[in-house]
This record gives structure tokens, C-alpha cells and sequence, in this order.
């Protein structure tokens, strides 16, 4: 049955779907970046408050700022924003239709619609799921004011390209207007990921209007979170198993069954009630975010680089697989774990042992190239602040030296049996001539210092690096994790 509306009553028996009204919702959000995992996440919170008759106000306006997202908002209007939400756990398949989503702006060049509909009053919270490496930072860490699309939105501020951009033209119309901000909310995984949308926004901000700059730094919020629930993305399979449910839906979402949303309860104009269905509000939110970006985002790491070597094409594969999965294991309690701090209900051994059960669901088919993209943002986000803590207190890094030995022959491009590892990193072609550089020369890879800032000195680990590069490189992949899992 085509998804729609109109079809909502006629679903198969079993599948969930709206007990509201979805044409009494008015918008009070504007999510950018529409893919799996917000639809996943932070749309299935509201959701399930909107099941319990709440949060009707604050409905969610889909935006984008890339011509890419112009598919997905033709896909969604076509089936009026519904989307399937099937949940993969190993003891059966659950599915559920979700409606807190009711529209999605135009995708156009300078981004009109979207400042437009930030701009009016009743938005409140502008949320956005752009990736760890879409917000502008330089190698330091600090806002990137000399990147080409930051000039652009400083030389075209009514036109922006950007978000943040958009976020800050729509931010001045408000004021003038006698508006209040809306909050600003990221929803990526990022450690303070609130403060660094911050700094982006109100380092751009600064550059055209400082006045408005310290408005929007003094009366907006920026709130920092930590979110977590396992998304894989969508193909041919996923859709077919949203029609073997008897749903014909363009863009289902399969998901884990476990999600996570802490929340820094920091809101300049309202919120919804989200922890009325699970998410938890705290002024720690730091302690939770460490725990998940160094067990869980670090981890996948771990596995995926190794899997994309040996051709172990999931998540679950990697687990399973004896070398890979010990591997894992050793690396995660010798070296990830002693540098993380439990949380209330949580030891990081307890949560370890979550994310290996959570890592090993077969029903999650979690792709290893899903997981290894972007490694320019996911190493110098998840790994090396682990790799510096560990530096600083004298600990072992022998396992995360080779950790990041792998993700360097990755970049080669070729797997071990001889097929080619597609694109797969924004920076990819800067990664394969470093990677191919650095079979002859390992120390060339470390000199890359957009990736490796501040490890000049680290004598033990550089060393183990440049050993664990040359024997991927003469004895292979399997080899070199058992001479690690031996020693």
C-alpha cells in the first residue's frame, strides 16, 4: 500500500502509525539534514509525544542546503513526510509509521525559503544533522573563517550557501523584527557539539555583523547533546522489506532497538517535553557524550578499516570475524576505556559490553563503508583525543597506533583480495597520494597536520605506527592483528 494520508487507516494490522491528528500539528522546528537518523531519532522523540497528545505546536519542517536533498524532499512529499520506521532486533521485526514531520522547504540556490521560514516566530528550535565534519573547524579545532564556503556567505550574507549562514540571515531578520533567537540545536556526533555550532555561527555572524554577533551569543542557546541509535542506510533491501510489511514506502529507515538522547537543558525560547518518552536532560551531558564517542564512534573505527581490508562487509561480520573481533575487544579495554568516566546507571565496562551486543546484531546490516566514511572527521573526532589521553598519561597505544595504521592503508584504496575501495572520504584523493606516499615512507602520513596536529613529539606511538604500516603492507591484515593480539 503507497504510504500516504490517506492510506494511514488501511495499513497492514501490527504496523503502529499516528493516533493524531497530523493536519491539527502546527511547525515549531526546523530539522536541516533529513536522513535516516534524524528520522530515526530526534523525529521519533516527538513522535511518540505527539501520541500522547503533546507537542502539537512543535512539528518539524525538513530543510537542506545541498542539491542532493532535493530527492529526499521529492521522495517524503510524495508520501506526505510519513516515514516507516522498522526496527531490526535478532528476536523479531517490529514496524512502526511516524508523523511529526508535516513539510519540507525548497531546495534553491541562496536558500530563501529555508531563511524565510526560520525567520517566522513560531520556529523555536532549529536542529541540524549535517555530519561531524560539516561545521566549519580548522585543524585546531577553532571556526574556519577562510574556507571558500564562509567567504561566500561573508560576500552574500541575504544568499548563503551554508546553514550557518542561512541560520544567521534568518537570526537578523528576527531581531529586526523584535524577534527573539530560536535555539540552536546540533544533533551530530560531536563532543560539544552545541558549543562548536556556537562558535560557527557566531563566527560567521562576527564577520558581517558583530552587533548582531553578540545578540545572538548573548540571548541565543546553543545546548550540547549526545545522541546514539544504530541507522544503517537505505537501499533496494530496506525498501524491500518495508514492502514485505505490505508498505510501499520510498525512504523507510531501518533502525537498532536502543536509542539514546542526553540533553543539555539550555533553551532560549521553549522545548518539547522530550524526557516524558526517554531522553534525559542534564547539565553532564559531556560525561555521556565521552563515553559513546570513545566506545561506540571510536570503536566503529576500530572495526571498520579492518573490515574494509579484509572485505567483511558489515558491522556484524566484523564482529564475528575471530581476528577482527578480538581486535575490537583488546583495543577497547586496554586502551579506550581506562580513559573514560562512568555515568549515573553506567560503568564504561558495562557500556562496553552493551556496544558489543548492540555491535553484533546480525539483523543490523551496518555497512563497514557506511561506518569507515569521512575518516578525515571520524579519527581526529573519536580516535585521537583517546590517542592524546592516553599519550599524557603514559598508557599503551600500541593498539590505536595500529588503528590508525589501518585507516592509512585503507587509503590506499585496495582491499587485500585486489578489488577497489571506492571513494569514500571528502578529502579522498589527499588520502590516497598520502596513503601511497606513506608505503614507502609510514612517518609521511603522520605529517599531514590538518590530521595529526601536536604528535610531533610522540616518539612510541609514531614508531609503532610506522612498524604496524610496514607489516600491513608485507604480511597483510590478518597477520598484523594476530602479532598485535600476541603480544
Amino acid at each position: 500500500m503507497k504510504l500516504s494520508n490517506a492510506t494511514l487507516a488501511d495499513l497492514p494490522a501490527g504496523i503502529a502509525r499516528p493516533s493524531y491528528d497530523r493536519g491539527r500539528l502546527t511547525a515549531g522546528i526546523v530539522h536541516i539534514g533529513l536522513g535516516n537518523f534524524h528520522r530515526a531519532h530526534q523525529a521519533w522523540y516527538l513522535h511518540r509525544l505527539m501520541m500522547e497528545g503533546l507537542a502539537t505546536d512543535w512539528a518539524i519542517l525538513g530543510a537542506g542546503v545541498r542539491p542532493y536533498d532535493a530527492a529526499m524532499r521529492e521522495r517524503l512529499l510524495a508520501q506526505d513526510c510519513l516515514t516507516t520506521l522498522i526496527e531490526l532486533d535478532p528476536a523479531g521485526t517490529r514496524a512502526e509509521v511516524t508523523g511529526a514531520m508535516i513539510g519540507y522547504l525548497p531546495i534553491e540556490e541562496g536558500n530563501g525559503a529555508l531563511i524565510a521560514a526560520m525567520s517566522r516566530p513560531e520556529i523555536r528550535i532549529v536542529s541540524l544533522t549535517v555530519t561531524e565534519g560539516g561545521y566549519y573547524q580548522d585543524a585546531s579545532g577553532g571556526f574556519d573563517a577562510g574556507h571558500a564556503d564562509i567567504v561566500h556567505d561573508v560576500a552574500h550574507p541575504d544568499a548563503p550557501r551554508t546553514a550557518f549562514g542561512a541560520m544567521v540571515a534568518a537570526l537578523k531578520a528576527r531581531r529586526e523584527a523584535g524577534i527573539g533567537p530560536f535555539t540552536a540545536q546540533s544533533c551530530d556526533n560531536l563532543q560539544g557539539n552545541g558549543a562548536i555550532l556556537r562558535q560557527t555561527v557566531v563566527g560567521l555572524a562576527r564577520l558581517t555583523d558583530p552587533g548582531l554577533a553578540a545578540w545572538i551569543d548573548a540571548e541565543g542557546a546553543f545546548p550540547n547533546s549526545m545522541v546514539d541509535c544504530i541507522v544503517p542506510a537505505t537501499g533496494p533491501a530496506e525498501i524491500a522489506q518495508a514492502q514485505a510489511l505490505g508498505i510501499d514506502d520510498a525512504a523507510p529507515v531501518t533502525h537498532e532497538n536502543f536509542r539514546q538522547w542526553v540533553i543539555e537543558d539550555a533553551f532560549c525560547a521553549g522545548r518539547p517535553d522530550w524526557d516524558r518518552v526517554g531522553a534525559t536532560f542534564t547539565d553532564d551531558v559531556h560525561s555521556y557524550e565521552r563515553m559513546k564517542i570513545r566506545i561506540l564512534n571510536a570503536g566503529h573505527q576500530v572495526l571498520a578499516n579492518a573490515g574494509e581490508l579484509l572485505s567483511l562487509p558489515t558491522i556484524d561480520a566484523c564482529m564475528a570475524d575471530a581476528d577482527v573481533g578480538a581486535f575490537f575487544r583488546k583495543v577497547q579495554r586496554e586502551e579506550i576505556v581506562p580513559y573514560v568516566e562512568a555515568v549515573p546507571g553506567m560503568t564504561p565496562a558495562a557500556y562496553l559490553d552493551l556496544i558489543i551486543r548492540r555491535f553484533s546484531n546480525p539483523a543490523i546490516r551496518d555497512t563497514t563503508r557506511r561506518v569507515a566514511f569521512d575518516g578525515s572527521s571520524r579519527h581526529t573526532g573519536f580516535v585521537l583525543p583517546v590517542l592524546r589521553d592516553a599519550l599524557a598519561a603514559g598508557g599503551k597505544v600500541a593498539g590505536l597506533a595500529l588503528v590508525e595504521a589501518l585507516w592509512a592503508r585503507m587509503c590506499a584504496g585496495v582491499r587485500e583480495d585486489g578489488s577497489v575501495i571506492e571513494p569514500n572520504d571528502p578529502a579522498w584523493d589527499a588520502l590516497t597520494a598520502a596513503a601511497t606516499r606513506a608505503r614507502a615512507e609510514p612517518e609521511s602520513w603522520l605529517a599531514q597536520g590538518q590530521l595529526y596536529p601536536g604528535l610531533e613529539g610522540a616518539e612510541g606511538f609514531r614508531a609503532a605506527f610506522a612498524d604496524w604500516l610496514g607489516r600491513l603492507w608485507s604480511d597483510g591484515t590478518r597477520a598484523t592483528l594476530r602479532s598485535y593480539l600476541a603480544a
